[in-house]
């Protein structure tokens, strides 16, 4: 099958293998899949992963109880039998495969294999292009799940993806929101939808903000977010870089400053916003390629300029 490998290196091949399927496990037929922050520091070494990419994505399941019907598929497959998995921690199951990025291959490829437990059916009212968007919208998601939003002054740091998805959701949760980053364009799109935007460059450090939502992909990012959050505010972590962090770690002491890492979230939550329409998504869409042009689907995702890129597989 065609695919979209990583081994030391980014490359398409026309002759990768499909394993044969786990008991517990579909094959999908894959649609469309989408290019993330993640996948770009993966191939800068990030969980020193080999293999084939992706994990956003949607498909058709060729078996099981959605044959037929396109899907889309959370990325932790856990054991379900560990003592993590029976406290329903299953997203943080230490035998876990994590798809496209841990010990899993994963969708930028003419199949994925996933285990049905982890699958979602898409509504026919959300077009297929829109349902790429599940996995991100459902990691924004999380955060309100985590943290009591209402009437809280949150600063969402990163005006990318991750950062736009993640302010749409948290304006639907009752606080005081802004968004603060580096590229007019993108802020525009936030303020196209009512929310208040500052470039960083503007911005004086002013240590008022309840939270700050960390999105920004960059090793600076959990600096900045020092800077702005106050005395026993809460920073969320969503950032995950391959490179070396160093951070003088004596402000999360004096100002006791929470850090709660945040990760991956509900799948149902994500396909109810936008079968609501309540997330704007087309707007973030870029550009999109067939999987054939993967080297330069990648170059373009990592323009500064550039929010979510496609590979169209089907």
């Amino acid at each position: 099958m065609r695919a979209v490998v990583f081994d030391s290196r980014l490359r398409f091949t026309p002759d990768a293998t499909l394993r044969d399927p786990r008991s517990s496990e579909i094959a999908v037929d894959v649609l469309q899949a989408g290019i993330c922050e993640t996948d770009l520091q993966l191939c800068k070494g990030y969980m020193g992963f080999q293999g084939i990419l992706g994990h956003e994505f949607v498909g058709v399941a060729r078996s099981g109880k959605f044959a037929g019907r396109r899907v889309v598929g959370e990325i932790n497959c856990p054991c379900h039998n560990c003592d993590t998995c029976r406290r329903g921690l299953t997203s943080h199951c230490p035998h876990r495969t994590v798809v496209g990025i841990l010990n899993h291959d994963g969708a930028f490829a003419d199949t994925v294999l996933i285990p049905e437990s982890s699958l979602h059916a898409v509504p026919d009212s959300i077009s297929t292009e829109t349902a790429v968007f599940v996995e991100p919208l459902a990691a924004a998601c999380r955060i309100p799940q985590q943290i009591a939003m209402d009437g809280q002054r949150v600063t969402v740091l990163g005006d990318g993806r991750l950062g736009n998805l993640c302010a749409q959701v948290l304006r639907h949760h009752g606080c005081q929101l802004r968004v603060v980053g580096r590229h007019q364009a993108k802020l525009n799109l936030l303020r196209d939808l009512g929310i208040a935007c500052t470039l960083l460059d503007e911005l004086s450090p002013e240590r008022r903000s309840d939270i700050v939502v960390d999105c920004t992909g960059s090793p600076s990012g959990l600096t900045t977010a020092l800077q702005l959050v106050r005395p026993c505010g809460t920073i969320v972590l969503k950032t995950t870089v391959a490179a070396d962090q160093t951070l003088h770690m004596a402000p999360f002491v004096i100002d006791e400053v929470t850090l709660l890492g945040s990760r991956c979230g509900p799948f149902d939550h994500a396909l109810q916003l936008l079968s609501e329409n309540a997330v704007a998504v087309a707007p973030l869409l870029s550009a999109s390629y067939p999987l054939e042009d993967a080297t330069a689907a990648f170059a373009h995702a990592a323009r500064r300029d550039t929010l979510k890129v496609l590979l169209n597989i089907r």
